[in-house]
């Protein structure tokens, strides 16, 4: 399926759920590692507010891209934000969402107004 990119220029992004790895198999604990490259790989919770709307997203980063300790409620920056659709059959049922993806997590700025 299509990569699509993330416009983030004119987003304010607020960190809602620490970095953690993220688990492949919740039964035998497996981390989940890049394809290409190995690395493994974390998860972290934004909220992305944009033009007055805002939406709560899960967004996995390489575990090189975390840079130091980010305070939940912190402004920050993904640099190459992507967004990708993924469907599979789970115990018989039919799923599918929107993956997100991102090249790190940075500390960020807040625009003028938003009082973080």
């Amino acid at each position: 399926m299509r990569t699509m990119r993330i416009e983030t220029s004119n987003a304010t992004i607020l960190l809602t759920e620490a970095p953690a790895l993220k688990v492949r198999d919740r039964q035998t604990g497996e981390i989940a590692k890049d394809a290409a490259t190995g690395e493994a790989l974390m998860k972290l919770g934004v909220v992305y507010i944009d033009e007055g709307e805002s939406s709560l997203l899960q967004v996995t980063v390489p575990e090189s891209g975390v840079t130091d300790e980010l305070p939940l409620g912190a402004p920050v920056s993904l640099p190459g934000l992507v967004a990708r659709p993924w469907e599979s059959v789970f115990n018989g049922q039919q799923r599918h969402g929107i993956a997100f993806r991102a090249a790190a997590v940075t500390a960020g700025t807040a625009p003028a107004g938003l009082g973080v």
